[in-house]
């Protein structure tokens, strides 16, 4: 064999034992690939990657690592500095004047300007845009009117005064502020390159990014790859290398996924939920602020009868959901503002407002009874509870089905429908009762009660009572805190004496962690946090 021959054998051999060892590397740690990438499944495809537009939790967990807004939520729930470096206010608590940090950039190279800011919020806010979120804005002075179709940009009193400089004014105190704007409908967007291309938020290549990871490859339906962003104000203390979102809409694939080695964190699949709690330290729960629950719709029957809404009501039993359908450790719903709301004086707004809803089968009765008295009816019209696609969904809706048989001798027909047409229907007000969820977006009670006033899109019930608009617009008028928070009371009380809607339970979130990862952040009030996390 001549020397040619055995230098090209010898580099073939080294080049098939260097494939094999890296074979072996990956198997030895196929999550991270080697690299501290954080593999997390984000369930589904983000609804949309326009800050304004997803608001939903599959687009805003993505959003809220890749961009940042004024202001960040740190571990202990609270709102701190993030591209603004700090702020005050005025002496009436009307005007807030934020300054930004020196040198900030656009994950193209573009330099970052307050004016970034003014175009994103009133871009927010412009009727053309039609965000679902426009509405949490609406304590900026013109923000509402802009919205409605009624004034106009220049009139929404959030102006850049210089490159570093954003000066906004409210319509009175807003004790939540800095809160809410941490908040990804609040993220600011690059002014040039929104106007360039409208399509700029669908596609990895024309997405420009300002937070502790850049997005660079979107696999649509399947998988979203961030990156460390290096032109990141606070890049030093971000420690991964990345994160990798995947797209596993199935609770069992998701927990074999994790077991493979192939995802960080899983969710607890409800058929092993009692084996996995039972092994101590294996399940981390964290609370969260929201509230599952149903919506009745009041405009047709037999709803129309709040009798009837809160006979349905009093027929669940929320602590037997809890324990033997969800399993997920959630606390049974009291009333619709979750836990973890404080008031003034330091209490929990749910522990001060107490127990509105309980579980009484003999009164649900009775209840039914007296509502089927007062429309007429000697037999109840059919009724049908509408759920969207979920296994969870399917569970809790078979399981309530069963408790209005039992409970209220009611036979209960069950539909599926996707998450989407769900929703839509019920603004269409096509639905009788139908399943609904909320999140809260900021620190605050009146996140949960506002959208249950007259015209809020949030409503999707039909209900009306102005009485409970009249709370509600006092609540946002008072600058006396303990004041409003009474007011809100007032207002929640309403709201379960009326029964528009059934609260199921507060969230809570149960899942499994690799021990390599670290310092990730599930926010009660905001999305998962990944740039404080590590990765061994």
């Amino acid at each position: 064999m001549n020397k040619r021959k055995l230098t090209v054998l010898l580099i073939c051999c080294m080049l098939v034992l260097g494939t094999v060892l890296a074979g072996c590397s990956k198997d030895k740690d196929s999550a991270s690939g080697g690299d501290k990438i954080v593999k997390y499944n984000n369930l589904k495809e983000p609804t949309s990657l326009d800050p304004p537009v997803g608001f939903d939790q599959a687009s805003y967990d993505i959003l809220n690592n890749y961009m940042e807004g004024l202001t960040r939520l740190g571990k202990e729930q609270t709102p701190e500095p993030a591209m603004a470096l700090k702020w005050e206010m005025s002496a009436d608590g009307k005007i807030y004047t934020f300054t930004l940090r020196d040198g900030l950039k656009w994950s193209n190279g573009d330099a970052f300007k307050a004016s970034d800011f003014e175009f994103a919020w009133k871009r927010l806010l412009n009727p053309e845009t039609a965000s679902p979120a426009a509405s949490l804005a609406y304590i900026i002075q013109g923000a509402e009117a802009y919205n409605s179709g009624s004034g106009n940009a220049d009139d929404v009193l959030v102006k850049a005064t210089d490159d570093k400089t954003l000066v906004v004014t409210l319509n009175q105190p807003s004790s939540w502020l800095l809160s809410m704007i941490s908040n990804p409908a609040f993220f600011p967007v690059n002014q040039a390159v929104v106007e360039k291309d409208a399509k700029w938020a669908g596609e990895a290549a024309t997405i420009v990014s300002n937070g502790p990871f850049k997005l660079t490859e979107w696999k649509h339906d399947s998988e979203i790859k961030l990156v460390k962003n290096d032109s990141y104000w606070d890049a030093t203390n971000v420690k991964l290398d990345g994160v990798t979102f995947t797209m596993i809409n199935d609770e069992n694939t998701e927990y074999q996924s994790f077991i493979a080695g192939d995802l960080h964190t899983s969710a607890i699949p409800s058929d092993m939920a009692d084996q996995l709690f039972a092994e101590a330290g294996k399940v981390q729960v964290s609370d969260g602020a929201g509230t599952a629950f149903y919506r009745f719709n009041v405009t047709l029957e037999p709803f129309t009868n709040v009798n009837i809404r809160k006979a349905f009501v009093m027929a669940v039993d929320r602590k037997q959901l809890v324990d033997l359908v969800t399993k997920r450790q959630e606390k049974p719903a009291e009333g619709f503002v979750s836990y973890g709301m404080k008031e003034p004086s330091g209490k929990d707004f749910r522990e001060v407002g107490g127990t509105l809803i309980t579980f009484d089968a003999a009164e649900a009765k009775s209840l039914l009874a007296k509502g089927m008295a007062e429309e007429g009816y000697t037999t109840l019209p059919q009724v049908t509870l509408t759920y969207n696609t979920s296994d969870t969904s399917k569970r809790i809706a078979e399981a309530i089905q069963a408790m209005f048989k039992d409970n209220l001798g009611i036979d209960v027909l069950l539909a599926n429908k996707e998450g989407k047409v769900v929703t839509a229907e019920q603004k269409a007000l096509q639905l009788q009762i139908s399943r609904s969820s909320f999140l809260a977006d900021f620190q605050d009670p009146i996140n949960y009660l506002d959208g249950y006033q007259t015209d809020n899109g949030m409503n999707r019930t039909g209900w009306s009572n102005a009485d409970y608009d009249a709370l509600i617009k006092n609540a946002y008028a008072e600058t006396d805190e303990a004041k409003r928070f009474d007011l809100l009371h007032q207002a929640e009380q309403l709201l379960m004496d009326e029964a528009p809607v059934l609260p199921l339970y507060y969230y809570s979130t149960a899942y499994l962690q690799s021990d390599k990862l670290s310092g990730v952040i599930r926010h009660a009030f905001g999305y998962i946090e990944f740039k404080s996390a590590e990765l061994k």
